[in-house]
């Protein structure tokens, strides 16, 4: 089995970067499909979810069979727990099998890592984070290969937790990086150009408020245990340029979307997929920007066959 977690290198990552920017080209082009996943809940917030996806450019296909048990923290326990099965289009052939958690962290890290690209300043190197979970650990390395970062400062509700986090920040980043722990999600947001949520919350109420961002940020919300859960206040989309991977998965899956388009804060029509980006059909030009991520079966496809392609495959 493949760990996707041990093959992260920043040269690896851009690789699943650019596979994925692909990936997202062919998405918007019509030439490749994302299905929906098969969702099964049994008991509050937990779920069995099941993912599959063909790539016909690289001639891949992959199924991803995960968990998500929000009570597994407390346990000391992963969120997340799955498999992912990659084939080979032509023959049939299963080629490899990789660990589902991990590679869900890489992927998510490398789909916002490309908004980033795409969005915020060329030097743009103050991240702020809201969490300090794996996939917080994923978006340092991911946005940290595509922007100068200089300084991180993280929240998060457990302070324990977040030093530890911080700590790690330090011990791979070296004395280059400032880290700063900070006392409340404001303090983190505040002034910074880069912005990333990664939060299991399952709460409508919104962890950070739009005033708190400034003019000109990126950020990427990500984190949520349910498609109901709510990271940035809906009203910082009002204004920005929203990115999302695909209009009908966002309009169904991302709260903070379908919370914009109820109020009438924004129209469908201003939601800007990944891909005209990646084709440049479109640009945020400065702007304040949001991208909106709800994870997509293309992505593991994408991902796993650039990973596995990275180690000889």
């Amino acid at each position: 089995m493949i760990d996707a977690g041990a093959m992260a290198g920043e040269e690896r990552l851009l690789t699943v970067v650019d596979a994925l920017a692909d990936a997202f080209a062919d998405l918007s082009a019509g030439r490749t499909s994302s299905p929906s996943r098969t969702v099964v809940q049994h008991g509050p917030q937990r779920e069995l979810l099941a993912g599959t996806a063909v790539w016909e450019r690289r001639g891949v296909g992959s199924v991803k069979i995960t968990t998500l048990t929000p009570d597994n923290p407390g346990r000391g326990l992963p969120l997340i727990h799955g498999v992912v099965v990659l084939t080979d289009l032509g023959t049939g052939r299963v080629t490899a099998l990789l660990e589902g958690a991990e590679l869900t962290a890489v992927r998510t890290g490398a789909v916002a890592a490309l908004a980033t690209r795409l969005c915020a300043p060329e030097d743009a190197g103050d991240l702020a984070l809201i969490g300090a979970g794996v996939q917080a650990r994923a978006l340092v390395r991911a946005v940290s290969a595509v922007r100068p970062i200089r300084s991180v400062r993280v929240f998060s509700r457990t302070r324990a937790r977040t030093e530890s986090f911080a700590q790690w920040v330090r011990d791979t980043s070296g004395p280059a990086v400032e880290v700063t722990v900070c006392d409340t999600a404001r303090d983190a947001v505040m002034d910074a150009p880069i912005v990333c949520t990664a939060t299991s919350t399952d709460d409508r109420t919104p962890l950070v408020a739009a005033d708190w961002v400034a003019p000109g940020a990126h950020v990427n919300v990500i984190g949520g245990t349910h498609e109901d859960a709510v990271e940035v206040e809906p009203a910082l989309l009002a204004d920005a340029f929203v990115v999302v991977e695909e209009r009908s998965a966002a309009v169904e899956e991302a709260a903070e979307v379908r919370a914009a388009l109820a109020a009438g804060l924004i129209g469908e029509h201003q939601l800007v997929e990944l891909g005209a980006l990646v084709d440049g059909a479109a640009a945020a030009e400065g702007r304040t920007s949001v991208f909106r991520s709800v994870g997509m079966a293309i992505e593991d496809t994408a991902a796993a066959a650039a990973l596995y392609e990275a180690a000889g495959g």
